[in-house]
């Protein structure tokens, strides 16, 4: 049995004019969420167009020229503004009948490619339950017929299966979100045996030692900790019957253990470092769930990847920055800081759900406006777009410094111990976790500090 997938009835209109206005055919992105019963999508986005197709008013005849290198670019590019819970689903073909034959194959390699593209920047691994099917979606321009079909993106052998396609109104109007700052001190040391100058690349081996404390974190949901397995809203009134946009919000606090491993031995290691890079803030975190009886568990991994994301996403928007404006071969980095992105929120039309984007703090809010119109296809008022955090700082700087390396290899009974106790110290700690948060959302200050000879 194939899967379903419940689609926002405003897509049906939007895929309908692009089908009248851009042809022999055009391509794009499926934004929804995977659940274990049902997909949900909530948004379509066209393949923008190239900069000559732009001045030509031309657009390539056949599907063997389909650029998926431009295509992959443009899916990492909106997968940065997700919020936790939505991903890039899919991707859709529309064209006329005489292309029509060849689409299916075009559709195969452009979701493998995409995926690929996208796994490669992930530091979160997929959960043994995750939904690893992915939508092709086929429109014939002159008839409208639509055909879904999934592929396995795990399996590059796959074959394709049918799915369902039903749309639905007021889809995501009522959709739950969870937010929640998460304070980041990261120090990662730079070995002297190794390529010290490479930021980027070190930055993220450090993030991807943080992100598995994100994962072993405990996560109270309004206070509580929740089982997996129980509904997010047992307990809680659920909001029925309204075709109006609406959001139930959960608050979120993330504690994170002093420990993690499970191993028998304790040891530690000197290294000589070159230099250090530290990461040390607050970020703004948001994660959406669907409202069809949601596990604590869908929700919390949405909000733990967000976590991880924007984290990473920050950086990397970060050093793209830094080589555009001062190269990609600098290397003399004394003691440097460096403005981080900030995180916004703009609202989706008819639904609860917002979109996210990053800015720089001389951005002004039209080169927003002009990357949604570029990357989303969605106009935006310039009062529409919520910033989340007032400021975002980033330092560079230098030094020697050795680094003690600690590998966690207590005994089981130890490290039980030591996480009952730690939880034990954080959840009396809270409310003073509480007031220092309030304290740090209200600076939102966020440096990178990089330390070298």
């Amino acid at each position: 049995m194939g899967r379903t997938y419940f689609v926002e009835e405003a897509i049906g209109q939007y895929l309908s004019d692009l089908s009248t206005k851009l042809k022999p055919y055009v391509t794009g992105l499926l934004i929804g969420q995977c659940s274990p019963q049902r997909d949900y999508v909530i948004r379509a986005v066209r393949t923008p167009p190239k900069e000559e197709q732009k001045e030509d008013r031309i657009s390539p005849s056949k599907l063997a020229s389909i650029d998926e290198e431009w295509i992959t670019t443009h899916a990492s590019q909106v997968s940065r503004m997700l919020p936790g819970g939505l991903l890039v689903l899919g991707v859709f073909i529309i064209a006329t009948p005489e292309l029509s034959k060849d689409s299916q194959d075009a559709l195969r390699k452009l979701i493998f490619s995409v995926e690929k593209s996208l796994t490669k920047r992930r530091l979160w691994k997929p959960a043994e339950e995750e939904v690893l099917d992915r939508a092709a979606l086929q429109i014939c321009s002159a008839t409208k017929k639509v055909v879904c079909r999934t592929y396995d993106v795990q399996d590059p052998k796959s074959s394709a299966k049918p799915a369902d396609w039903k749309y639905q109104s007021a889809l995501s109007a009522s959709w739950l979100a969870l937010d929640c700052t998460v304070n980041v001190n990261i120090h990662i040391p730079l070995l002297a045996t190794s390529s010290n100058h490479d930021l980027e690349k070190n930055t993220k081996n450090g993030l991807n030692r943080w992100s598995k404390q994100i994962e072993d974190s405990v996560f109270l949901i309004n206070g509580q900790v929740k089982d997996d397995d129980t509904e997010l809203l047992e307990g809680q009134k659920k909001l029925r019957g309204s075709t109006q946009s609406s959001t139930q919000f959960s608050d979120v606090k993330v504690l994170t253990q002093l420990s993690q491993g499970s191993s028998h031995r304790s040891t530690a290691t000197v290294q000589v470092c070159s230099g250090s890079i530290n990461l040390k803030g607050a970020v703004k975190c948001r994660a959406y769930i669907h409202n069809n009886k949601p596990k604590v568990k869908e929700a919390v991994k949405a909000l733990k990847r967000d976590i991880i994301n924007t984290l990473s996403d920050r950086c990397e928007i970060l050093f793209e920055d830094l080589i555009i404006n001062e190269g990609p071969h600098k290397k003399n980095f004394e003691r440097e800081y460096h403005v981080l992105p900030q995180r916004l929120f703009v609202p989706v039309a008819g639904s609860s759900v917002m979109l996210s984007d990053y800015k720089f703090g001389d951005e002004a809010a039209g080169e927003i406006q002009e990357r949604f119109v570029e990357m989303l296809d969605q106009s935006v008022q310039a009062e529409d777009i919520h910033i989340a955090e007032e400021i975002s700082t980033a330092c560079c700087s230098s030094s020697l410094t050795s680094w003690l390396s600690i590998t966690n290899n207590m005994n089981d009974t130890q490290q039980k111990q030591l996480t009952k106790t730690t939880l034990l110290l954080k959840l009396q700690q809270n409310m003073g976790v509480v007031i220092a948060a309030a304290v740090a959302v209200f600076a939102s200050i966020f440096s990178f500090n990089y330390f070298s000879d």
